[in-house]
């Protein structure tokens, strides 16, 4: 018989072990220093600076670190004034895509005074023309013309402060490449989405009811003689208007005529072509059947056997065309439209990466620390309860200056990717980013005409109020701040599941908007129908997921999870196969764009694997208690055969 080999349990080393393990030799790390944040990976990274301190440095590097700062920081302005003026163009060319859709879908004015459609409508147009000013203007001008009333117009405006944060999460894909720069960008946008529709779920309800912010409204707006003033000063327009002005302008007065129902406009082209126009009115004479068609105070006679009056035609002379680039281009809007939304889209994303890069250069050592601890850090006690408030006036102090809440979002998103503010603290950030973009709207609006002052202000506040309510909902109260955890539950599902944000994107704002206004078409009835049921269910499956989770014992042996269901209904799992099979599939035959998210999987495999050859040659005295016992047990096999 053989003699049994000798094997050693190295998976439960002992203190022998330990001390017959010779003095020189190299003992490896059991873990890798570079997963020290995968244990709580929203613990903001520290920034590291690996170069020489100030005083270790001579003369000559002394004055290159200066200069190298200071070109850092033009290229950063740089970047930053592309990526501005990227999210411009991207909105123009959204407008030429979707806007005479847009004014369609508004012209069905029996459809927005259902409650519900006016939401959806208003996320679908402001999704459509990537604006909410936009999209306001058009309400505005309905109700001036008696086409809708100020109380149907509510939920639109609802609906629009939902669309308007579409942008951010586009831009927050953009960081797709780092798991948990993902993670931390993808919650800090979709902050701002949880807060909209948890507070539309609250208080739409509450308005179709009650109608409480229109009636809040109307007592402000019959308490004070409001005068028309100035329009809101043009800030940053005044910087990036001369870059996308020669690249495009819009006639956006198209999109609100079609919605008025003005025939004539839908043969008129958003590209706008004669910049400097006037307009002449003369008095022509017209034959009219009888004197009884003669207009009121108008001069009327007959000559013969016609009957003549004289009426006002106002002629448009065209003086001076526009500069942009597409002025004398011979394309259809469409056309137009897809070539500005693949340019804005490539220059947005290559500026959103050198930004992330230039900023991973620039917040390093000192720096890194001062604006964190200015960012991130509460007053101390007992006033740590401030430091959110002040928050939320920053944030609408940046949103005026800016005028646009999507453009400081936007801007923000980034540095949560990279840490540099944290998703607590953005979240006061984004509250006041809506009140700033409904002060500028109220600006805005009391520069109206006196015919449609009243009612352009009187939409405006609705859309304050809405806000000050959701901030008074969803902020004052630590524990009420469900869209922070909502927000961090989504970051953790989409960065293990990457594609999910792509879904969520879709379905959001664009397939369920589709799905409701498609139902509320149909009529109420059929709304309440399908609506209701869905509803109850998804209230069922969150009221048993929090119990499975806190009080398990109360429920029946059978909902104690939910593996009675097939798997795809329970796990993302087979859905995430599926993906990551069809882009494999892609990536071998069809683009190669699709090539590059296989590389960064093969690249993330093989860092796995890495890992695992670096704990095979682990010092046994490091491992940890808690692994799994797999040496052991082959061990015990063995030396049983």
């Amino acid at each position: 018989m053989a003699p049994r080999p000798e094997v050693r349990d190295t998976s439960s080393p002992t203190l022998d072990d330990a001390d017959t393990a010779p003095k020189d030799s190299v003992v490896l790390p059991a873990y890798s220093t570079e997963d020290k944040y995968e244990d709580d990976p929203w613990n903001l990274p520290e920034l590291q600076n690996n170069g020489l301190k100030w005083s270790e440095l001579d003369t000559k590097g002394k004055v290159m670190r200066v200069l190298t700062a200071i070109v850092k920081f033009i290229l950063l302005v740089g970047f930053l004034y592309m990526f501005v003026c990227s999210l411009d163009v991207l909105s123009s060319a959204f407008q030429l895509v979707g806007g005479k859709a847009a004014g369609d879908i508004f012209q069905d004015n029996a459809v927005l005074s259902n409650p519900v459609a006016g939401l959806v409508i208003g996320v679908l147009v402001t999704v459509l023309v990537q604006s909410s000013s936009t999209s306001s203007s058009i309400v505005v001008s309905m109700v001036s013309s008696g086409l809708l009333e100020v109380q149907s117009a509510v939920p639109v405006i609802m609906g629009a402060n939902i669309g308007t944060s579409v942008t951010n999460t586009i831009v927050a894909m953009m960081q797709a490449g780092d798991r948990n720069e993902f993670r931390r960008a993808f919650a800090g946008a979709t902050v701002h989405d949880f807060f909209n529709w948890l507070s539309v779920v609250i208080l739409l309800p509450l308005e179709a009811a009650t109608g409480v912010l229109y009636k809040l409204t109307k007592i402000v707006i019959d308490s004070f003689n409001i005068q028309g003033g100035n329009n809101a000063p043009d800030l940053l327009n005044v910087i990036t208007d001369p870059l996308t002005d020669a690249i495009i302008e819009l006639d956006k007065n198209v999109i609100r005529d079609i919605a008025t129902g003005d025939p004539a406009a839908r043969n008129k082209s958003l590209i706008k072509i004669w910049c400097k126009t006037e307009k002449i009115t003369t008095l022509v004479n017209i034959t009219v059947p009888s004197a009884a068609n003669c207009t009121t105070g108008a001069l009327c006679w007959v000559e013969g056997n016609k009957t003549l009056t004289q009426i006002n035609v106002t002629e448009t002379i065209n003086l001076e065309r526009c500069n942009h680039i597409f002025v004398y281009v011979n394309l259809p809007d469409l056309a137009v439209g897809i070539i500005l939304l693949a340019l804005s889209l490539l220059i947005l994303c290559t500026c959103l990466i050198l930004i992330v890069k230039l900023l991973n250069s620039m917040l390093k050592g000192q720096v890194a620390v001062v604006i964190k601890k200015v960012l991130n850090t509460d007053f101390p006690f007992p006033f740590g309860w401030v430091t959110g408030y002040i928050a939320i006036m920053v944030g609408a102090g940046m949103t005026f200056i800016v005028q646009s809440s999507s453009v400081f979002t936007s801007a923000i998103t980034p540095l949560v990717g990279i840490g540099v503010i944290s998703l607590e603290r953005a979240y006061p950030l984004t509250l006041g980013s809506n009140i700033g973009t409904t002060t500028t709207a109220i600006l805005a609006a009391m520069a109206a005409p006196g015919e449609t002052l009243a009612n352009s202000l009187q939409i405006a506040l609705c859309h304050f109020f809405f806000n000050i309510a959701g901030i008074l909902l969803w902020y004052p109260i630590p524990f009420t701040r469900i869209p922070i955890r909502l927000a961090r539950a989504l970051g953790n599902h989409t960065a293990k599941y990457r594609w999910f944000a792509a879904l969520y994107l879709l379905l959001c704002f664009f397939l369920m908007p589709l799905t409701i206004l498609g139902l509320s078409l149909a009529g109420w009835q059929t709304l309440v129908g399908v609506a209701v049921p869905i509803v109850v269910l998804a209230i069922f499956i969150i009221v048993v997921n929090l119990m499975q989770a806190r009080c398990p014992q109360y429920l029946p042996s059978g909902l104690r999870d939910w593996d009675f269901l097939p798997r795809p209904l329970h796990s993302m799992a087979p859905w995430d196969h599926v993906v990551t099979s069809g882009m494999a599939f892609c990536g071998a035959h069809c683009c190669c764009c699709c090539k590059g998210c296989q590389s960064s999987e093969d690249e993330e495999k093989g860092l796995q694997e890495r890992k695992k050859s670096l704990e095979i040659y682990d010092n046994p005295v490091l491992t940890r208690d808690d692994e799994p016992q797999e040496t052991s047990k082959e061990t015990m096999k063995a030396t049983q055969l």
